[in-house]
């Protein structure tokens, strides 16, 4: 019996350094999964590269306005965690100090400025494996079917 097949999941998630060792991280409550914490991302939107849709999520999400021009890709990840393909991208942005601004409280209960050497869990999966390339020291557990793909500059 074959299912039909489940179109992948495209998006980025998006780094926000502060510049003083603190990264941008959300509280994240979508219903219908438990509470995590995550970085600003979310899916690409049909003809968007990851940097542009790493500049519209982060707008969307936090208020902060960065260029897409700015973003970097660092790398990557492929799961399946979802019962069906997941590509994201790591997206580096330029340092920021801006106020994050709650702007979907259905998803999101605050943001917080957490110092990369004391990050809160649990931590959205794909968050996870984003910070991971940017932090190589991070032990990120992986499941099964998960692979991340560097960015070659």
């Amino acid at each position: 019996m074959s299912t039909a097949p489940t179109a992948p999941l495209l998006g980025a998630g998006i780094i926000v350094p502060t510049g003083d060792g603190r990264v941008l991280v959300g509280r994240r409550i979508t219903a219908g999964e438990p509470p995590t914490w995550s970085l600003p991302g979310g899916k690409v939107d049909l003809g968007e590269s990851f940097e542009r849709t790493a500049a519209r999520e982060l707008a969307e999400e936090t208020g902060i306005v960065l260029p897409a021009e700015l973003m970097r890709v660092l790398a990557v990840h492929l799961d399946h965690e979802l019962g069906r393909p997941r590509l994201t991208a790591a997206v580096l942005a330029p340092p920021s100090l801006a106020e994050a601004l709650v702007t979907e409280p259905h998803a999101c209960a605050g943001w917080e400025r957490f110092p990369v050497d004391a990050l809160p869990e649990p931590m959205f999966y794909p968050s996870a494996l984003v910070l991971g390339s940017w932090l190589p020291g991070l032990d990120v557990l992986r499941t099964d079917g998960t692979h991340g793909y560097p960015v070659a500059r």
